[in-house]
Formats: C-alpha cells, structure tokens, sequence
C-alpha cells in the first residue's frame, strides 16, 4: 500500500502540537512529504491558494474552534481527496460531509495509513 502514497504531498491541519508531530512521523515512514502541518483554518486556506501541488489532507474537524469546512470545500473544488481527522468519528459531521473517509481519534499509524490509501489510491 505504501508505494501509491511514496512522494505525495500531503497537508496537515491539525492545532494539536503532539499529534501533529505523530501525523509527520507517520507521513515520514510512509514516503510522503508533509505541508504543513498548519495550526488554523486561516492559515490551511491560505497554503491551498498558493499550491497547486497538494496531493491530499488530513484535516482535523475543529482547529483550534473553528470547524474545518471551508478547507475541506476548497480542497473538494480542486478534486484534492482527504481525510477527516476527529474525536468523535464520522458521526460528529454535519450531514453534508458524511461518508467521507474519518479517521477516529485516537488512531494508529496503520490507520492514517489505510485511511489515506482509501482517499488517494482511487485518485492514482
């Protein structure tokens, strides 16, 4: 699985300083190069206006209390896929984005990893 992730650019928003590190380690031993990561919804807005080389994200839902969602549509209108990252599970999204691939805070590597194969492996 690992070889369809190998090179991809992969932004991280995420407020959480440790887990943003964990996320870096895992993107690292996956072979993807992290953006990131990037602590506010402002700031994650900004990265997508001035890239246009983004792969893919994991985008934690509340980013210092302000909801994710209007990354998550500017990654959508580009065709970028990602990965929601949150405490409370698919269940805790607004209707809208429901079915998109969660990840369930805690996670594990081999979850990141499988989560982000499901998102960017049917975009190879």
């Amino acid at each position: 699985m690992t070889d369809q992730l190998a090179g991809r650019r992969i932004l991280v928003v995420e407020d959480e300083s440790l887990v943003a590190m964990l996320l870096e380690t895992i993107l690292e031993d996956l072979g993807c190069e992290t953006v990131g990561p990037v602590s506010s919804v402002a700031e994650a807005l900004e990265v997508i206006a001035e890239r246009d080389d983004l792969d893919g994200g994991l985008l934690d839902v509340n980013v210092a209390g302000v909801e994710i969602f209007p990354v998550a549509s500017a990654l959508d209108t580009r065709g970028v896929p990602f990965v929601f990252s949150t405490g409370y599970g698919e269940g805790g999204l607004p209707e809208e984005w429901k079915g998109r691939i969660t990840l369930q805070k805690p996670f594990t590597e081999v979850a990141v990893q499988a989560a982000l194969h499901q998102a960017i492996g049917a975009k190879t």
